[in-house]
């Protein structure tokens, strides 16, 4: 029994170390997170043959990736990340790749970066050695959340500054920042002037904007 207090407080010790490392590496990554467009391609909103015209010689957004990583039912440890890549122009596939590995690192609320984004990471710098690199991705849509985070750097943010791609975060979970708690939500919902929109504006109480709420996916959330 002695043993097993040793064992548990040792393991208590390590995390703590673990979460603290982590904390450090957030607040540095942080410093180089961009929350401004600043990328130089356009969104293609071309509506004459003169307007489009004009546009060939500016870079237009045409590949968005997406990536997720999901893990095995009957070992947890075991995970599959994905990297798809679409050409927006015509909806179809460009790119595709999975990568199946043995993931050490537990799940911590907060802190999904540091299990999710070393395989992420791995799968785009192994799209640049391909043949393939010509779809790299100017846009990554990723299954986690970015500024919208306890502290204000999730997956998607964390992806994006080691990858240096503009990134979205698709979060299936509210985090509550800001005021923005679930109860807060559901009555910017119910609000009458947002009952024609496809969606809404996350602003917080200080009236800072993090992020925005697709209303199809709330409702069937």
């Amino acid at each position: 029994m002695e043993k097993l207090f040793e064992t548990e407080a040792e393991e208590a010790s390590s995390s703590s170390q673990d979460h603290k490392r982590w904390i450090e590496a957030q607040d540095t990554l942080r410093t180089r997170l961009i929350t401004k467009d600043d990328f130089a391609w356009k969104l293609p909103k071309t509506t004459s043959r003169e307007k489009a015209e004009e546009l060939e010689e500016v870079e237009m957004l045409r590949y968005v990736g997406g990536v997720d990583v999901s893990f095995s039912k009957e070992d947890p440890t075991v995970a599959c990340g994905t990297l798809v890549v679409l050409d927006i122009q015509n909806l179809q596939v460009v790119y595709e790749d999975f990568a199946i590995v043995t993931i050490a690192v537990p799940y911590v609320p907060g802190f999904l970066a540091f299990r999710e984004a070393p395989i992420l990471l791995e799968l785009l710098q192994r799209m640049k050695k391909k043949d393939a690199s010509p779809f790299y991705p100017q846009l990554l849509m990723v299954d986690g959340n970015g500024i919208l985070h306890p502290r204000g750097f999730g997956l998607a943010c964390h992806l994006g500054v080691l990858a240096d791609l503009p990134t979205i975060g698709i979060g299936k979970n509210l985090h509550h920042v800001d005021g923005l708690t679930y109860s807060r939500v559901r009555q910017l919902l119910e609000a009458k002037e947002n009952s024609t929109r496809d969606f809404i504006t996350l602003t917080g109480c200080s009236g800072h904007i993090w992020g925005a709420l697709l209303l199809e996916a709330f409702n069937h959330g």
